[in-house]
């Protein structure tokens, strides 16, 4: 018995791991030359000399088979190398990283662009030519900040003094014959103000002196956001939109505020939010009524964290986007990642559902009028994942799917139903080119079948926006809202309690649509606080953030026609 043999039976496991890497090695390094011998040792028989030759075929068979193995998995490896590679150290855009992909891609362009017949009507005249107007946002030397009407002036008068006006030539007190102008930028850092509240009391004297009840009565005071709490509707919009607009953890503003004069535990202000968040839930199912009333909903979730016994617990959250016509964002907070969670908030949802192809929401669109449709940026995401095993298929997929996507940039300004005619025109033909190619291309226990059976799996709803307009190609508009989630979780690490994560997603609804419309969610959330204690039930429609922006843009306009009067913080709608 050789050393090998003897080292296998004491160590059959690391022997099959020196067999699966050395032994082809060892193999070649053992044949020897042959001799007149070893012919001579051969079988007479052709029968014989069949029996070995099958054998020493099959042997080849396997070792090729092997072979194989050992290069898709060698792939493999590769590609999950790729995509850590990525993770930690790549850039986040989804873009292919061979050296040839920018000529193929361009040489690809070339050669379509040849084929096209050109239409009568695209040739410019020679008598008026056309110019491609490129527009840049550049900015050019200095802002003139004598334009800024919108910040506040604080004029400063520099004069000479008596003594410095008396000329040094002879003697006589210089004349003012004009000024010099400039301007600078200051920021006065915010500060805390105590507002006393002096509720004055009144009786009546007469009834007093009677013996009678005097009928006291105190002024009345404005209701609070917080009944009995200190925090005053510009503390609590500053703390909301520190925490879920600019992902401010709560220890960073206790110490932000100690520096400014009065500290406020994180503790306290996450009360505060509390308060905040039940003080606007009607407004939150406001939302999330007009976001189920949309013709196409976006939705994805992520992990939030949620402490509990020994370890965190991987609860999560949830995004819904709403159409044009219903403008909200929506989160919904869920302990696990469960159909229940969707299908409960989707409950009289009868429209398009843009998702990407997690098997949850097969149970929410299933025994309903739900059209799931899916998601191309994940299918282009998963090829180019897999470029490192097959480098020219994923070049030609990824360059016939960014074709997909040049047709959704010319149909972005159209109509509903010019977009489908455009997409029904130019659109359908690259997809049956790309779902032959995937065909084609989808070889067994390969890494780009991983790629190739995503779109083949979902190719039915991936479909589906050339069959309506209104459906966007890629689900990025809901994955853009869930960075944001992320960068939140990367900041303040978890929620609490199942209370927390549900005021985490009431008050991230309301400064995400803030952003979507582009409001200050500060001044947004004051107002709403003042306001909406006192407001009525029937009134809560005009607090949505895009009827408030509309109120509040006619208020300006009206402002401006008028001349300017000194009037306090708040107002009434």
């Amino acid at each position: 018995m050789n050393e090998q043999a003897k080292h296998a039976q004491k160590n059959p496991t690391q022997f099959r791991y020196e067999e699966l890497t050395f032994l082809p090695l060892l193999r070649l390094r053992s044949v020897q030359p042959t001799t007149q011998a070893d012919f001579a040792n051969l079988p007479e028989d052709s029968k014989s000399l069949k029996a070995m030759v099958s054998k020493l075929l099959a042997e080849r068979d396997c070792e090729k088979q092997r072979a194989d193995h050992l290069h898709i998995q060698m792939l493999r490896l590769q590609v999950e190398l790729e995509r850590f590679k990525k993770f930690y150290y790549g850039p986040r855009a989804d873009q292919l990283q061979s050296a040839s992909d920018l000529l193929q891609l361009l040489l690809q362009f070339a050669q379509e662009l040849e084929q096209k017949p050109i239409h009568p009507e695209d040739v410019p005249s020679k008598a008026e030519p056309t110019y491609e107007l490129r527009r840049v946002k550049r900015r050019r030397g200095r802002r003139h900040l004598a334009n800024f009407e919108n910040l506040p002036v604080t004029t400063h008068v520099h004069e000479l003094k008596g003594g410095e006006r008396v000329c040094p030539g002879c003697g006589e007190e210089r004349k003012e014959i004009g000024a010099e102008e400039s301007w600078q930028v200051e920021y006065i850092p915010g500060r805390f103000e105590r507002i006393h509240h002096v509720r004055k009391k009144y009786a009546c004297t007469g009834c007093e002196a009677n013996g009678e009840n005097p009928q006291i009565k105190a002024a009345a005071k404005p209701e609070t956001a917080i009944d009995k709490g200190m925090a005053g509707p510009g503390l609590l919009a500053y703390i909301v939109t520190s925490k879920f607009s600019e992902y401010l953890p709560l220890y960073r503003l206790e110490d932000i505020f100690e520096r400014q004069g009065f500290e406020i535990s994180r503790a306290t202000q996450s009360v505060w939010c509390g308060d905040v968040a039940d003080l606007v839930k009607p407004l939150y199912e406001l939302m999330a009524d007009r976001v189920r009333q949309s013709h196409v909903v976006a939705t994805d979730d992520t992990v939030m964290p949620m402490l509990s016994t020994g370890q965190t617990k991987q609860a999560r959250m949830w995004v819904y986007v709403g159409d044009e016509a219903h403008p909200y964002n929506v989160f919904d907070f869920t302990l696990n990642r469960g159909r229940d969670g969707p299908k409960y908030f989707l409950k009289d949802f009868k429209q398009v559902l843009l998702a990407d192809a997690y098997g949850g929401y097969n149970g929410v669109v299933v025994g309903n009028e739900i059209t799931r449709t899916g998601c191309w940026a994940h299918a282009k995401r998963k090829l180019i994942e897999a470029e490192k095993a097959a480098p020219e298929i994923a070049a030609e997929a990824v360059g016939l799917v960014r074709s997909l996507y040049a047709i959704e940039r010319r149909a972005k300004e159209i109509s509903v139903m010019e977009r489908l005619q455009l997409r029904q025109q130019q659109s359908v033909p690259i997809l049956d080119r790309l779902h032959e190619k995937f065909l084609a291309w989808l070889l067994p226990k390969h890494p780009m079948a991983e790629a190739l059976s995503y779109a083949l799996n979902q190719w039915t709803t991936l479909t589906v926006f050339c069959s309506d307009g209104a459906v966007p190609i890629d689900n990025n508009v809901s994955e853009r809202e869930m960075k944001r989630i992320v960068l939140h979780r990367k900041n303040s690490l978890f929620v609490g309690n199942p209370r927390g994560g549900k005021t985490a997603s009431i008050l991230a609804s309301l400064t995400s649509t803030c952003r979507r419309h582009d409001i200050d969610p500060q001044l947004y959330l004051t107002q709403l606080l003042v306001n909406l204690p006192q407001a009525k039930m029937s009134d809560l429609p005009v607090w949505l953030p895009d009827q408030w922006k509309l109120r509040q843009a006619g208020r300006l306009a009206s402002l401006q026609s008028t001349p300017p009067i000194r009037s306090g913080l708040y107002f009434q709608p």
